[in-house]
């Protein structure tokens, strides 16, 4: 195992290529690096699929109510849930969406991101001050790139695995 600046502040995602590690900004946004790590820790985020992945854009996944699937697979309501924990509110700072960054996903209502997160493939400022920027990639970016595109993708990739690194 890797050794990683701050282990209890860095999420490890097993993708199909390889492992991804984000190291999460718990001093810019407590509440959803928390977050991240309760549903983490909980075994929640394990199997669920990127159901909106745009080429040139982002990556988006997360969502634990509806985004693990068996043989009967139906993709078409992944990204409409989140989970049992209630929403949280915005945490909007002057942190710029970069390549890598990790942001929280949520309706139109800026206090309504849960559970699900996008990385970003590519320097995104135009959602600046508008979405949650809570964490970085600081590996496996290449593996982020891989992911199979569509909105949904017609054989969507998943995160095998998703685990606090000081507790893997």
């Amino acid at each position: 195992m890797a050794d990683y600046e701050k282990p209890d502040d860095t999420i490890l995602i097993e993708l199909k290529d390889g492992t991804v590690a984000i190291e999460l900004m718990s001093d810019i946004a407590p509440k959803h690096a928390e977050r991240m790590k309760e549903l983490a820790r909980s075994g929640a985020y394990d199997g669920v699929v990127f159901h909106r992945v745009i080429d040139g854009f982002m990556a988006q996944t997360g969502d634990v109510e509806h985004g693990v699937f068996g043989e009967d697979m139906n993709i078409r309501r992944a990204g409409t849930g989140g989970s049992s924990l209630p929403d949280l509110p915005a945490e909007f700072s002057s942190l710029p969406h970069d390549r890598g960054t990790l942001g929280a996903a949520r309706s139109s209502s800026p206090d309504s991101a849960n559970s699900q997160f996008f990385i970003n493939f590519s320097d995104n400022h135009f959602l600046n001050n508008q979405y949650t920027v809570y964490g970085r990639v600081v590996s496996g970016m290449d593996h982020v790139d891989a992911i199979a595109r569509g909105e949904p993708p017609m054989n969507p990739d998943r995160m095998v695995s998703v685990k606090v690194a000081s507790d893997a």
